[in-house]
């Protein structure tokens, strides 16, 4: 395990990371000066209770927002100095999001939604289709949603046409914002699988979740607390029913005070 820490690549790293907003007269500081390494082909859950920062620090590693201090790299490149358009484009190729709201377009069918976006990055509608299918499938939405609009669909299938749509252009790394939030225990089962599944595929993940049960599916969490990393724990790869992911995961976060 040791030897394998050692040899991973960076893919994004922050230096004196710091994150604030003004609330009339006064300030309020987000994150903290933080120094954080995602390394390539991690599955890394962020954890911490509600207010920590957790949504804005991967909002700020995948440049969505910009920080107010500090710097962020994506695989070596200084991202935090861009302008909006350059970020625009970096996200489309590099990046998929699965938000706790799906943001689907309801004027498409689900299909289109998810072609909509995958036609940005690569020009094989043909294949394009084919991966989606595939997808679909993973997260539990058979054909006949396909074709349906977003207002003809439960939550949780939109939440799940979202997990599609974050995944079809096979971005570098998969931010995910608490996915399972909204869908019950056999969908989120559904949804965790196909990030797993990505995951060692060889796609970065990084996960924001409340949930101990998404958590375990992670190499590694991160816990912040009022914008402060306070602790980490490393769970190793995933594997189904392996107690001891439990037995390492639930004293740490209890000594972080979860």
């Amino acid at each position: 395990m040791a030897g394998s820490e050692a040899v991973k690549k960076s893919v994004i790293s922050t230096s004196k990371l710091t994150k604030s907003f003004s609330l009339g007269q006064s300030e309020q500081v987000v994150l903290r000066s933080l120094d954080i390494e995602i390394f390539s082909g991690d599955f890394t859950v962020i954890m911490g209770s509600s207010g920590a920062g957790k949504s804005t620090l991967m909002y700020a590693l995948s440049g969505m927002d910009a920080p107010t201090s500090g710097e962020i790299s994506f695989d070596g490149q200084v991202i935090s100095k861009w302008t909006n358009d350059q970020l625009a484009v970096f996200r489309r190729k590099n990046c998929g999001f699965v938000f706790q709201q799906n943001f689907l377009l309801d004027n498409l069918s689900i299909m289109d939604n998810v072609l909509a976006s995958g036609l940005l990055v690569s020009g094989s509608k043909k294949q394009l289709i084919a991966r989606a299918k595939d997808i679909f499938l993973q997260v539990g939405l058979d054909e006949n949603i396909w074709n349906k609009f977003p207002t003809q669909v439960s939550g949780g299938e939109a939440q799940r046409a979202g997990i599609v749509r974050a995944l079809i252009s096979q971005p570098k790394v998969v931010f995910a914002d608490e996915p399972t939030g909204s869908l019950n225990s056999a969908a989120g089962k559904a949804v965790l699988d196909v990030l797993t599944d990505v995951n060692r595929s060889g796609q970065s993940v990084i996960m924001v979740t409340h949930d101990m049960n998404s958590a375990r599916r992670g190499n590694r969490v991160i816990y912040l607390r009022d914008g402060v990393v306070c602790g980490e724990c490393s769970l190793g790869p995933y594997t189904p029913g392996d107690k001891r992911r439990q037995e390492t995961l639930q004293p740490f976060l209890e000594e972080m005070g979860w």
